[in-house]
């Protein structure tokens, strides 16, 4: 298990590629990339569509990762337990009702 940060770090590691090199193709600063790297900012849909697309990953997956983490900092920020999860699930299922 690894954050949206470290995968994406993994991802231009294993690629071979220095994070200035990635950051150019996302038409980004290279200490952008480096902050998302560690997980001290956050990507925005773009720079996530840019990632999929350099490293030929499902832009889908990448963002459920994303989302993921800013689900799971969340939670742990509010000292919350899983329970909470439980309950939003019932909510998007309302909302995704109502929505009809």
């Amino acid at each position: 298990m690894e954050t949206f940060g470290e995968y994406i770090r993994q991802l231009r590691i294993n690629a071979g590629l220095p994070i200035r090199a990635i950051a150019a193709q996302l038409d980004i600063d290279s200490s952008l990339l480096g902050r998302i790297e560690r997980n001290e900012r956050q990507a925005n849909r773009d720079i996530i569509a840019g990632i999929a697309k350099i490293f030929n990953q499902d832009e889908q997956d990448l963002f459920h990762q994303f989302l993921s983490d800013q689900i799971a900092y969340k939670i742990l920020d509010e000292d919350a337990d899983i329970g909470v999860l439980r309950v939003a699930e019932q909510k998007v299922e309302y909302l995704k009702s109502k929505a009809k």
